[in-house]
């Protein structure tokens, strides 16, 4: 089998994906921009399980930093140094609480990280994934206006990429960080089902994947929330409570075996375009938001998206020039 590369493979849900990969025999490769919990977290799977675990300084808030870690990726695999990727999980994400934060490259820092890092990340990959491949985007029920976990953190505004990347400037004042988290796994979504378009239409065996984990305070996604409010999400009583009015709970062992399962698993062979969701301790395939699944909406993403990063021609898949 070949190798697993997991965004924020260190940490919470990822730590736990690659936990449950690396029991399978399953390689590797860990990024994020932590460079020591990168190490710390590679050496702990080696030790534990026996198998190859390379990492990767990757920070998604910067194209710059995407486009290094793509090129590392690609050049080890020129060498051989490096298989083809059996899957890459698009998994790091943040959301950002108080006053509004911006990239390395001027993007509303909750877009820049959840999309457009990751968009990148993956035209500049996709050629180094395996035939059967899978890429696995880590979504959020959230996304979803119409449900309990859409209402409870804000509806998702608009999907327009330039607004989103420039949220807050010129004086208007920003969405919440709630809304603004949602918009951007709306986001997530329709670039998931784009992506899975254009692979069929270009013949590729290549499957696209969206999974939503359910809400988990231990992931440490939150971690910019005040300390009452992290202290609060973490008791069992406040758990108990959101799970009776309808928020879609998950959790760290769970949610991190199912994402895993996705990754590899031969029983999701045909499931590029689809959504799961861990829902209460079972993996569920749900209708996602009626929104993500508007075509042009996610045409104009890609195409707005593309422009943002500034992708260039030696940078976009083979299968889409």
């Amino acid at each position: 089998m070949g190798t697993v590369l997991i965004t924020g493979g260190h940490t919470g849900l990822g730590f736990e994906a690659a936990s449950q990969l690396a029991a399978e025999k399953v390689n590797l490769v860990l990024a994020g921009r932590d460079s020591g919990k990168i190490d710390e977290a590679a050496a702990d799977l080696r030790a534990r399980y026996g198998v190859q675990v390379s990492t990767l300084v990757l920070d998604l808030a910067s194209l710059d930093s995407v486009r290094a870690a793509a090129k590392t990726i690609r050049e080890r695999m020129s060498t051989g140094d490096l298989v083809p990727l059996a899957a890459l999980l698009c998994n790091a994400g943040a959301q950002f609480h108080g006053p509004i934060s911006y990239s390395k490259d001027g993007f509303e820092e909750t877009f820049a990280i959840n999309h457009l890092g990751h968009f990148l990340l993956v035209n500049m990959l996709l050629d180094s994934v395996a035939e059967n491949g899978r890429i696995v985007f880590t979504a959020s029920g959230t996304h979803d206006a119409d449900t309990m976990d859409g209402k409870s953190i804000g509806a998702a505004e608009e999907p327009d990429a330039f607004a989103l990347a420039n949220e807050g400037k010129q004086g208007r004042k920003p969405i919440s960080g709630g809304k603004r988290y949602a918009t951007s796994k709306l986001c997530t979504m329709l670039f998931a089902y784009e992506l899975d378009r254009r692979l069929r239409k270009a013949h590729k065996s290549i499957s696209a994947i969206a999974f939503d984990p359910g809400f988990i305070p231990e992931t440490g996604l939150g971690r910019t929330a005040p300390a009452f409010v992290l202290w609060l999400s973490r008791t069992a009583l406040l758990k108990w409570f959101l799970k009776t009015i309808g928020v879609t709970m998950g959790s760290i062992p769970f949610s991190g075996k199912s994402l895993a399962q996705l990754a590899v698993d031969s029983a999701f062979a045909e499931s590029s375009g689809h959504y799961y969701q861990s829902r209460n301790g079972s993996l569920v395939e749900p209708r996602s938001s009626k929104v993500s699944y508007d075509e042009q909406k996610a045409a104009k993403l890609w195409i707005d998206s593309e422009l943002l990063v500034g992708l260039q021609a030696n940078e976009k898949p083979v299968a889409f020039l």
